[in-house]
């Protein structure tokens, strides 16, 4: 019965529309003639896109500073997505609001970097590739291309300026470690060639010499900690000066009251003892070093992503650039703190070691330590100078942080990619049908 009850009442409203005819034609001509015009009306708008693939570099690695250097460009440590970071990048106001003055905008007409790039831009990364679309809309085929384009040029201004400033701190930085290391090489050498002086003591024996080599893993690492220390407080006081220069207050994060970072840090130390240990015993490519030290890296990176995502979940920042900075600071604090406990613990271990060799004379113990402090001295400054050249290089080739592969097309000016005409014109049709239909319901109503 509902069925038929369906059927009829489906019928009644054909036959009225039928009967109202006239009417209903009227309805869906003009309803669709007026799509048409505004299809018409609506100002035309054209797309050009540029493609630009972002630059993973293989950049520096500083033993134990990785983490805190990677943001700051010196490090391969990704924490987050440079591309993604790009994305947002280009909607920032330092990008856009040059754009935004050349179009012409009349002052109460003047869109925000926000809405503008919520209505001209579509910013597209293929996911799991590096590459980002850049896809703007203009008035006019030059004016679409034009957007596209100065969208990547003032980003890649944008970038160049921020790495090479950052980069410049960070050199300046590593030069006043590599003065000061200077000077502590020339006083290690000069406090050994006094003491070989007046003690007439030049070389050591055989078994002093063996004795010596034993030391020689604790040498070898206290030296690439003193490297990290100096490292890492240089990226700090840079990640400090850059954040000073935006005027942004340095937050305090409680890295040191998470359990898990302190509980990270702790087997960073003890593995980086174990390692030592073994050095003592095995060469580099033994399999029990080489599984050390990655399992020490492990443990980094584990820590890198721990104090990034405390970070994040307290950054409340105004672009991610900022955010970047903010997760520089709190990676070199924390890394600095790793870096000075394994030396603290590594320095007991080796005055443990010391004291099992106190048989020698005191002229032997004595010309053995001051020999290790100039090798260590002179290692740690040539280490260094290596940082210091390649980050000079570095700042060089910062302006490549991106490349344009597809540079912005002028679009067909037959081709705008709206008004969609066909789609405009096809929603007034159906509006037209669907008001056709209200009015012969209307007409049953009146009926009954």
């Amino acid at each position: 019965m509902e069925q038929q009850e369906n059927t009829i009442d489906l019928s009644r409203l054909f036959g009225v529309m039928w009967d109202r005819r006239g009417v209903v034609c009227g309805i869906i001509v003009t309803c669709t003639l007026i799509a048409i015009v505004i299809s018409f009306i609506l100002p035309k708008e054209y797309e050009s896109t540029t493609l630009v693939q972002t630059r993973n570099a293989a950049k520096i690695d500083i033993t134990g500073a990785t983490a805190a250097m990677a943001a700051l460009g010196i490090g391969n440590t990704s924490i987050t997505s440079p591309t993604m970071s790009y994305i947002e990048l280009m909607k920032s106001r330092t990008v856009l609001d040059p754009i935004i003055d050349s179009l012409g905008f009349e002052e109460d007409e003047r869109p925000d970097a926000k809405k503008f790039a919520k209505k001209h831009l579509d910013i597209r990364n293929t996911k799991g590739t590096n590459l980002i679309e850049v896809a703007a809309r203009g008035r006019t085929p030059k004016e679409a291309q034009r957007i596209s384009q100065a969208v990547v040029d003032n980003f890649l201004l944008m970038q160049t300026d921020v790495n090479q400033k950052t980069q410049s701190l960070l050199v300046k930085f590593l030069d006043t470690r590599i003065a000061d290391t200077k000077q502590e090489v020339d006083a290690a050498e000069q406090a050994l060639a006094t003491f070989s002086k007046e003690h007439k003591f030049y070389s050591l024996d055989a078994q002093a010499e063996a004795a010596a080599e034993q030391m020689t893993a604790f040498d070898k690492a206290l030296g690439d900690i003193e490297v990290s220390i100096k490292s890492t407080q240089a990226s700090l006081d840079a990640a400090n000066a850059e954040l000073s220069a935006q005027k942004m207050s340095s937050k305090a994060y409680h890295i040191s009251d998470n359990e898990i970072v302190m509980g990270l840090r702790n087997q960073i130390v003890a593995k980086q003892l174990e390692l030592v240990g073994l050095e003592q015993r095995y060469t580099d490519v033994h399999p029990s070093v080489e599984q050390a030290k990655k399992e020490l890296r492990q443990l980094q990176s584990s820590l890198d992503a721990e104090v990034a995502a405390t970070v994040d979940s307290n950054a409340a920042t105004l672009n991610p650039t900022q955010a970047e900075l903010l997760r520089n600071q709190a990676l070199a604090i924390v890394n600095l703190s790793v870096a000075k406990a394994s030396e603290t613990a590594l320095k007991e271990q080796q005055r443990k070691k010391e004291e099992e060799l106190s048989g020698f004379p005191d002229d032997v113990m004595e010309y053995s330590r001051l020999s290790r402090e100039v090798n260590v001295k002179n290692g740690v400054y040539l280490e260094l100078v290596k940082q210091y050249e390649q980050n000079k290089i570095q700042e060089a080739m910062d302006s490549m942080d991106i490349q344009i592969i597809d540079p912005a097309n002028l679009p067909d000016e037959d081709r705008p990619v709206a008004p969609r005409k066909s789609v405009i014109i096809m929603v007034g049709f159906f509006v037209g049908v669907m008001l056709s239909v209200s009015y012969a319901m209307v007409g049953i109503r009146q009926k009954e």
